[in-house]
C-alpha cells in the first residue's frame, strides 16, 4: 500500500490546520462553489489526518522501558540492541514505527514490544479501522470496486489480494462472535419461532491442475463441479397472523392492482442467518459438513431463544429431504413441519399444463381450484383428482410420468401440508424469508457475472455477510479488536504499573 502524501510529509499539524483556515477564508472571498470547497476541504483534512497521525506516533517514542523487563511469569527479558521497525497502514496513510523490543537475544523470538502493547496494534500491517472499512464494503461489493472506492475517497492504493486476505483473517473470528452472542430478550420475541433453511450454488474457481471438462463442452446449463452449494439457515420469531384460504388464493392469483388491502404482516423478530459451504475443506485441512453445521447452529439458536419451551416451533422447509433428515438427527427434532406453499404450487401448475393447453385460462382455473382445496386441507382429494383427470385425458409416455411425479411429491409430503390448521393458528406457510435471504445473502454478492471463488474466500465472505445481514457489524468489530488484543498482547497489563517514556512534542 502507498499513500499519496509524499509532498506533505514535511508539513506539521499546525501548518496543515493553518492552511485549512486560510483556505476557508479564501474560498469565501473568491466565491468558490460548494463543490470545489468540499473537495479542497477534504484534501486538507486528509493532510491534517496524516500529520496528526504522524505526530501521535512520534510522541509515543520507541517504548524503551530500560535495559530489561520482567514478564508476569517472572521471566526477565532484555532490550535488544537494535530498534525494530514495522509499517502501519491506516486511513490517513502508511507510517513507520521504530520500536524498542525485548527478548533473549537478537535473532530470536521477540517476547515483548511495549509500543505495540500500548497502541494495541493489529497483527498485520492494516489498522483496525481500515480493515473495518475494507471488509464492510466488501460484503456488498467486489474487491476491485472496494479498492477503487477507497482510493477515490482516501487516496489509498490497495491490492485485491490484500483485501481478500484481510477478509479471510477477520472471518476466522465470526464463529466465536456468533457463539458469544446473547439471546434476544424473551419479552420481545414473537410467540412463533421459525427454523428454516435453503441452498444456493456458489460458482467455484477450478484448480490450476484440474482437467478440462470435455464432456460438458456442448451441454447447456451449469457444468458439474463448477458450483458448490451454500447451505443457508435462518431463525426468527413472529406473532400469529390468522388468514382464510380464500385470502391466500386471492393474493396468489389476482393482479396486484385489483387485490384487496392485505392485513398488515407482523414484523419479524430478531432474524439471524448464517451459511456454510457444503462439504468443504478449510485452510487447515479440516473437512466440514456444511449442512450439519448449519443445523447445529439452528439448534443452538432455538435452545437459547426458547429456554422454557413456551414458543411454538415451526420448521418451514421447501421439501428438500436433506433438511428434514438433518432436523430429525438433531436434539431439537420437534415442532410443526410445514412445506413451503410456494413449492407446492409449481407441482400443481406442472399437472395443469399437462391437462390443458399452455397458458390457457383452463389451466389457471384448475390450479386455482386445487390450491384452494389444498389450503382447506384436502390434499388427498387434489391428488386423486389430478390422477383421475390424467386418466381421462389418456396421458401416456413422458406426460404420464411427469404427472405421477407431481402426484407423488404431494402425496409423500401431505403430513406437512395441513394448511387449514396452520392458517387457523396464524403460522407462516411460505418461506419467502429464507428464499429472499438466500438470494440476497449468496446470489447478490457471490454470483455476479464472471465471478468465481476459492473455497476459503467463499466461506470467509459467507461469514462476514452473515454479520452484516444480522446488523451486528459494530458489535463484531469491537469483539474482533478485543479478541485480537487478548491474543496478541497477553502481557499488556505490565504497562499499567510502569511510567511511559514519551518523546518530546515536535
Amino acid at each position: 500500500m502507498t499513500h499519496d502524501f509524499t509532498a506533505d510529509k514535511t508539513l506539521s499539524l499546525d501548518a496543515c490546520l493553518a492552511d485549512l483556515c486560510s483556505f476557508i477564508r479564501a474560498a469565501v472571498a473568491q466565491g468558490l462553489s460548494f463543490h470545489d470547497f468540499e473537495l479542497g476541504t477534504l484534501d486538507r483534512l486528509r493532510r491534517a489526518g496524516h500529520a496528526a497521525t504522524q505526530e501521535f506516533v512520534a510522541q509515543q517514542g520507541t517504548g524503551d522501558l530500560g535495559p530489561s523487563v520482567t514478564l508476569p511469569g517472572g521471566e526477565q527479558v532484555r532490550r535488544l540492541p537494535q530498534l525494530h521497525t514495522r509499517l502501519l497502514s491506516g486511513v490517513f496513510g502508511t507510517f513507520t514505527l521504530r520500536r524498542s523490543c525485548y527478548g533473549t537475544r537478537e535473532g530470536q523470538k521477540i517476547d515483548f514490544v511495549p509500543l505495540d502493547n500500548r497502541l494495541q496494534l493489529p497483527k498485520g500491517k492494516f489498522s483496525y479501522l481500515l480493515q473495518d472499512f475494507n471488509n464492510l464494503l466488501a460484503t456488498d461489493n467486489p474487491f476491485e470496486q472496494v479498492a477503487d472506492t477507497l482510493k477515490r475517497i482516501l487516496r489509498l492504493e490497495q491490492h485485491v489480494d490484500s483485501l481478500e486476505r484481510q477478509g479471510q483473517h477477520m472471518a476466522e473470528h465470526v464463529e466465536p462472535f456468533r457463539n458469544a452472542q446473547q439471546a434476544p430478550p424473551l419479552q420481545e420475541e414473537g410467540s412463533i419461532l421459525v427454523r428454516t433453511a435453503d441452498a444456493k450454488g456458489v460458482p467455484m474457481r477450478c484448480a490450476a491442475d484440474a482437467p478440462s471438462i470435455r464432456s460438458h463442452q456442448h451441454k447447456r446449463g451449469p457444468k458439474t463441479g463448477r458450483k458448490k452449494q451454500a447451505i443457508v439457515g435462518a431463525v426468527y420469531s413472529v406473532k400469529p397472523l390468522l388468514r382464510q384460504p380464500e385470502e391466500i388464493v386471492e393474493m396468489l392469483f389476482s393482479e396486484p392492482a385489483k387485490q384487496k388491502p392485505r392485513p398488515k404482516r407482523p414484523e419479524l423478530g430478531f432474524k439471524r442467518v448464517m451459511a456454510r459451504l457444503n462439504e468443504y475443506k478449510d485452510n487447515k485441512g479440516t473437512e466440514h459438513d456444511g449442512l450439519t453445521e448449519v443445523f447445529e447452529w439452528l439448534e443452538r439458536e432455538l435452545d437459547d431463544r426458547n429456554p422454557v419451551g413456551d414458543q411454538v416451533l415451526v420448521n418451514l422447509f421447501d421439501g428438500d429431504e436433506r433438511f428434514a433428515k438433518a432436523k430429525e438427527q438433531g436434539s431439537e427434532p420437534g415442532g410443526v413441519d410445514i412445506l413451503d406453499l410456494l413449492h407446492v404450487t409449481p407441482r400443481l401448475w406442472q399437472a395443469a399444463r399437462l391437462l390443458a393447453p399452455r397458458d390457457n385460462a383452463a389451466a389457471e382455473q384448475l390450479v386455482r381450484g386445487w390450491v384452494l382445496q389444498v389450503l382447506r386441507g384436502k390434499v388427498e382429494e387434489v391428488v386423486a383428482d389430478m390422477r383421475k383427470q390424467g386418466e381421462a385425458a389418456k396421458l401416456g409416455g413422458n406426460k404420464k410420468k411427469e404427472l405421477e411425479l407431481a402426484c407423488n411429491y404431494l402425496d409423500k409430503r401431505k403430513t406437512q401440508m395441513r394448511y387449514h390448521e396452520y392458517l387457523a393458528a396464524g403460522y407462516p406457510i411460505a418461506s419467502g424469508v429464507i428464499e429472499g435471504a438466500c438470494r440476497h445473502y449468496v446470489k447478490d454478492r457471490m454470483e455476479r457475472t464472471g465471478m468465481s471463488w476459492k473455497q476459503a474466500g467463499a466461506q470467509a465472505m459467507l461469514e462476514l455477510r452473515s454479520v452484516a445481514l444480522n446488523e451486528t457489524w459494530e458489535e463484531f468489530q469491537a469483539f474482533y479488536r478485543q479478541r485480537q488484543t487478548e491474543q496478541l498482547y497477553p502481557h499488556r497489563q505490565l504497562l499499567d504499573s510502569m511510567p511511559w517514556p514519551l518523546a518530546q512534542a515536535a
